[in-house]
C-alpha cells in the first residue's frame, strides 16, 4: 500500500503538507521488501513494454456468485419454485432475451457476449478462479499468477508513468472477496498496484488521500511539480538509476493522479455512469459505478489490467429483493463502460470480462434465496475486437446443468489472451523452478465462436 502522507512538513515541506520525506517514502511500497524501482525493473525484464496504443483488460468480479437464471438465463417454462419473479425482455439482437432489470444492456446486446454454460467452477467464495482461469489446487510452488500479473510480466504498462496492473477492490468483511489478483510464482514484483486498501473515507483511497483531496489539483499537482524541481535542482535525480527515476515518474507524475481524479471527466460521462453506494454491502463490496469509470480511465492512461469488485451476490435469502436494488446499478455501470469504450475507439483494444465464482441453485429456498451452485453459471465478455452479439451455450429447462457448449474459465482466459495478442499455444513464463508454464492449462484453446 502506498503511503503518500508523510510526517508533518518542516521548512522543506510543501504547500499541501506533503513533505519531501513523505514523497521519498512512497518508493518502498512494502511489497515483500521490494521497492517500486525494483518492481519496475522486474516488470520490464522481458523487454516487451510497448509504445503507443496498447491492449488491456478490465476484469469485473461479482463477489458471492451471481444468479445466472435471474440475470441472463431466465426460465419461464420452469416450475414456480425455480423460475423466479423476473420477466425476460428482448434485446437489440433478435432471439436473445435477458432480465427486465437490465434494459440498458438489452439495448446493446450486439456489443457483448453472454456465456450461459460456465462449468468446472469450485464452491469457494473467492476470486482466484476468475482472475487466474485455474483451479485453486495442485498449484506449482508459489501458486498460479493472475492474468494481470502475467500481463505485467509479458507486456508491461502502456505508459511508464502508469502501473501495468491495478486493483480497485477495497477491503471487505469476507477477505477473499477483497482479492485483486495474485502474483503467484511470478513474485510480489507483479502483484497488483492496489489503490483502495487504505480503509479510509467512503470511496476510493490512495494511501490516505481521498478523491476529495485529489480534487484539489492545484495544490496537489503544484506540490508535485515543486518537489520534482527541488530534487532535480539538487542533483539527487542524477544519481538514481533509470528504474528509480521511473518510480519518481509514477509517483510524482500527474498521469496517475489524473486518471484517478474524476473531476477531470466530462459531466455528461459522469452522469451516464451514475453514482453508487460507497458502503460495503454486508461482507461484500460497495456498489460504486465510479469504479467502472476509473477502470476505463486507467486502461486509457496505460494500465494493462484493472480488476474491480461490484456489490455482493451471495443471496441465500431475499434474492429478488436484493437483485431489484443491484441489477439497475450494475446495468448502468456496465453499459456505460461498454458504450464509453466504443465511443472512444477502445472497443478493439480493451476487453471487458465479467464473472462471479459460481452460479445459484435452480430451486428457490424457503428464505426466498438461491444457494451455491458451482455446476453451472455465466460469464460476460465485451470489447477486445471479439465477435459479439451472441449467446454461447445453454442450460437445461431448470437452469441447473449445461446442455450445450460447456465452457470453462480457462477457455474464457484463453480467449482474452488471444484478444490481447498472446498465443496460448506458444507463450510461456518460467515458474520458480525455471519450468516453462503456459498461460492456461494445456490443451485449452480460445473460443472459436468469439475469435473466428
Amino acid at each position: 500500500m502506498i503511503t503518500l502522507l508523510g510526517p508533518k512538513p518542516t521548512a522543506s515541506g510543501f504547500c499541501d503538507g506533503l513533505s519531501r520525506r513523505g514523497f521519498l517514502r512512497v518508493g518502498t511500497l512494502g511489497l515483500g521488501g521490494l521497492t517500486l524501482p525494483q518492481l519496475l525493473k522486474a516488470e520490464t525484464a522481458s523487454g516487451l513494454r510497448p509504445n503507443g496504443r496498447h491492449k488491456a483488460v478490465i476484469q469485473i468480479f461479482l463477489p458471492g456468485g451471481p444468479s445466472h437464471q435471474d440475470m441472463f438465463d431466465l426460465k419461464l417454462d420452469a416450475p414456480a419454485e425455480i423460475r423466479g419473479e423476473f420477466k425476460p425482455i428482448s434485446t437489440n439482437v433478435p432471439g436473445i432475451q435477458i432480465c427486465e432489470h437490465l434494459p440498458r444492456l438489452a439495448r446493446m446486446m450486439d456489443k457483448f457476449t453472454v456465456i450461459r454454460s460456465m462449468v468446472g467452477m469450485e464452491d469457494r467464495h473467492e476470486a482466484f478462479q476468475t482472475y487466474t482461469g485455474r483451479l485453486n489446487r495442485n498449484q506449482p510452488p508459489g501458486g498460479w499468477p493472475a492474468m494481470g500479473a502475467l500481463l505485467g510480466r509479458l507486456q508491461g504498462s502502456g505508459d511508464p508513468a502508469i502501473p501495468s496492473y491495478v486493483g480497485l477492490a477495497p477491503k471487505m468483511g469476507h477477505v477473499p472477496w477483497s482479492d485483486n489478483g495474485v502474483a503467484g510464482y511470478l513474485g510480489t514484483a507483479f502483484a497488483p498496484f492496489e489503490i483502495n486498501k487504505g480503509g479510509g473515507k467512503d470511496d476510493m483511497i490512495l494511501g490516505g488521500i481521498s478523491l476529495d483531496r485529489l480534487a484539489d489539483r492545484r495544490a496537489l499537482l503544484g506540490s508535485m511539480d515543486t518537489f520534482r524541481r527541488a530534487v532535480d535542482s539538487s542533483g539527487q535525480m542524477a544519481g538514481l538509476d533509470a528504474y528509480t527515476q521511473q518510480a519518481f515518474g509514477i509517483l510524482t507524475s500527474s498521469k496517475l493522479v489524473s486518471a484517478l481524479d474524476l473531476k477531470n471527466e466530462d459531466q455528461k460521462i459522469l452522469a451516464r455512469y451514475g453514482k453508487g453506494d460507497a458502503k460495503n454491502r454486508d461482507d461484500g463490496a460497495p456498489k460504486l459505478m465510479e469504479h467502472f469509470l476509473v477502470a476505463r480511465r486507467l486502461v486509457e492512461a496505460g494500465a494493462r489490467c484493472v480488476t474491480l469488485a461490484f456489490s455482493r451476490w451471495d443471496h441465500h435469502g431475499d434474492n429478488f429483493g436484493a437483485l431489484r436494488q443491484d441489477l439497475p446499478l450494475f446495468d448502468q455501470g456496465l453499459s456505460a463502460l461498454i458504450a464509453d469504450l466504443h465511443e472512444r475507439g477502445l472497443d478493439r483494444d480493451v476487453t471487458v470480462m465479467v464473472a462471479g465464482e459460481f452460479g445459484r441453485t435452480p430451486t428457490i429456498n424457503k428464505d426466498g434465496g438461491r444457494d451455491h451452485w458451482p455446476r453451472v453459471g455465466f460469464a460476460l465478455l465485451a470489447g477486445g475486437g471479439l465477435r459479439h452479439g451472441q449467446v454461447i451455450g445453454s442450460t437445461d429447462r431448470l437452469g441447473g446443468e449445461a446442455d450445450s457448449r460447456p465452457t470453462t474459465f480457462g477457455e474464457v482466459h484463453a480467449t482474452v489472451y488471444h484478444a490481447l495478442g498472446l498465443d496460448v499455444n506458444k507463450v510461456t513464463v518460467p515458474d520458480l523452478g525455471g519450468r516453462p508454464q503456459f498461460l492456461v492449462d494445456p490443451g485449452v484453446q480460445p473460443m472459436k465462436e468469439l475469435v473466428g
